[in-house]
């Protein structure tokens, strides 16, 4: 049965493009999937994963092209620029590695993160944005959260959240009290601990939007949110960047105990 893949579009993004000139030179040899594989240390597979744009590779595996290929450090670029450049795909790519991850470590400033949100405040935000499909928008989100929670203990969320996301009322007062209600349940599990930024910790580098870093089986990545969108970061010294960013915002937060305290004190003020 021959090989169904995706549709790529080298003009599309620098990742589509890395992966067309993968294929090309693959074919360009005359080297099938498994032999390509064993120059890579991958198998058939993941190989075919790469060339169709369904999964990333790394720099060890751009070494190890350049080498058989005798092509200098051409795809090591080649992945320099896919890391660094806009990838109009980067939100399925992240939701592909959010299913990967043993443990995210997410800061918001403005929102309860989307795997620890009811679905009534979700709705509430997908009411507030612009969703040309509000129905489809909220089930799609609801998924997300899902695949989240039924991974269970295989993965971890370190959340650090700014006060002001629980004294902003979403919703309604009962949509708020109901969501405090599910963060206290939430951090009686091992998969998830919340910390509060309290309003009295003073300035910090959170003022400057969401992010979160990700852990992977063999490396970290990180996603830096915005207006309008967002930015998926794969560059290891930028990654490193954003995870001391996350370790200077949790210098600011209670302590876990101290936050659940808080998230206590609101749910009185929701009543």
């Amino acid at each position: 049965m021959p090989i169904v893949r995706d549709p790529l579009d080298p003009k599309l993004s620098m990742w589509h493009f890395l992966a067309h000139v993968m294929r090309f030179f693959r074919e360009r040899a005359g080297l099938s999937l498994t032999q390509c594989g064993q120059i890579i240390g991958c198998q058939r597979s993941t190989v075919s994963n790469f060339e169709a744009g369904r999964r990333r590779p790394h720099d060890e595996h751009m070494r190890l092209l350049d080498n058989h290929y005798e092509t200098g450090i051409l795809f090591q670029v080649l992945l320099w620029f896919a890391r660094m450049a806009h990838d109009p795909d980067w939100g399925r790519q992240l939701i592909k590695y959010e299913e990967e991850a043993t443990l995210i470590k997410a800061y918001h400033g403005q929102v309860v993160p989307l795997a620890l949100q009811t679905d009534d405040y979700t709705w509430a935000y997908v009411q507030a944005g612009h969703a040309k499909d509000p129905d489809l928008a909220l089930a799609r989100r609801v998924a997300r959260k899902q695949s989240f929670l039924d991974r269970g203990c295989d993965v971890e969320m370190w959340a650090v959240i700014d006060e002001s996301v629980l004294a902003r009322v979403v919703g309604s007062r009962e949509i708020m009290r109901a969501q405090i209600e599910h963060l206290i349940k939430m951090t009686d599990t091992s998969q998830v601990s919340v910390r509060v930024v309290p309003f009295d910790s003073g300035a910090h580098v959170g003022v400057d939007g969401a992010l979160w870093v990700l852990s992977l089986e063999a490396r970290d990545v990180a996603y830096s949110g915005a207006q309008n969108g967002g930015r998926l970061i794969e560059t290891p010294g930028e990654v490193r960047e954003m995870s001391v960013t996350f370790d200077r915002i949790s210098a600011k937060a209670a302590s876990v105990d101290a936050s659940r305290e808080i998230l206590k004190q609101y749910l009185e003020r929701y009543a």
